[in-house]
């Protein structure tokens, strides 16, 4: 099975586009100022996105398990499967540096600004500007949700693509190997058909050459050698 036409390559390269379409959302979460409310919004786009691709290579893994069983009946061999599992695991951790990284971050800006809570004390002598700055807040936190409701919904229904091409491929390979054994048994019946016949030619032709002459035996074994083209050309040509 050539690379275009193996399953795995065709998850191989869709999880392998949402490693870079990562990997660049990530660069540009690194030069946003710490906190601010544009890296929140990657932050939680990072960690999702890290979750889905981790999913994918689980069940890729699984896949490679399973053809891991019998790699002759997939058509690869024991180099390729290794290839494979280097493959994942070299995803796997990129994206799990990357999900490191933004998870560690996240942490230590959520105690910065809590570190920036100001103290009881200031809170009684800013009390009359605090009911306004928390309408404000409450009113910017509210427009945020809603924004992150839209993103994680755009995100479900990519995840939710994602699953139905999986699944697609998954009945796809399910199909050709119903289609390789039907050919497999027909041949094998084809085989067994073809032996008969020449075992039974074979027995004529012992007994037929034990009652002719030498001239009529070369006879014979020429007629045979024409019989045995004829019949090579019908099993393999047609």
């Amino acid at each position: 099975m050539s690379s275009a036409q193996d399953p795995f390559y065709i998850v191989k390269d869709e999880i392998h586009d949402s490693i870079d379409k990562l990997q660049a959302t990530f660069h540009q979460w690194e030069h946003i100022p710490v906190a601010s409310g544009e890296q929140s919004r990657l932050t939680k786009e990072l960690l999702s996105n890290c979750e889905s691709i981790e999913w994918q290579v689980d069940e890729l893994e699984k896949a490679i398990s399973v053809a891991a069983r019998d790699p002759s009946l997939y058509g690869i061999n024991a180099v390729e499967l290794e290839k494979r599992r280097k493959w994942t695991s070299t995803a796997r951790v990129q994206v799990a540096n990357i999900k490191k990284t933004v998870s560690t971050s996240n942490f230590g800006g959520m105690r910065q600004e809590l570190m920036r809570m100001p103290k009881a004390h200031q809170q009684d002598r800013t009390a009359p500007y605090a009911a306004i700055d928390n309408d404000d807040f409450i009113s910017s936190e509210s427009d945020r949700q809603l924004l992150l409701i839209k993103q994680q919904d755009e995100e479900l229904d990519e995840l939710s693509a994602s699953v139905e091409r999986i699944g697609s491929v998954g009945l796809t390979i399910h199909d050709e190997l119903i289609a390789q054994e039907k050919i497999i048994e027909d041949l094998g019946s084809e085989m067994d058909s073809t032996s008969n016949r020449l075992e039974f030619v074979q027995k004529k032709v012992a007994v037929v050459m034990k009652k002719a002459s030498a001239k009529g035996q070369f006879m014979m074994i020429l007629f045979l050698i024409v019989l045995f083209i004829v019949l090579f050309v019908l099993v393999f040509f047609t």
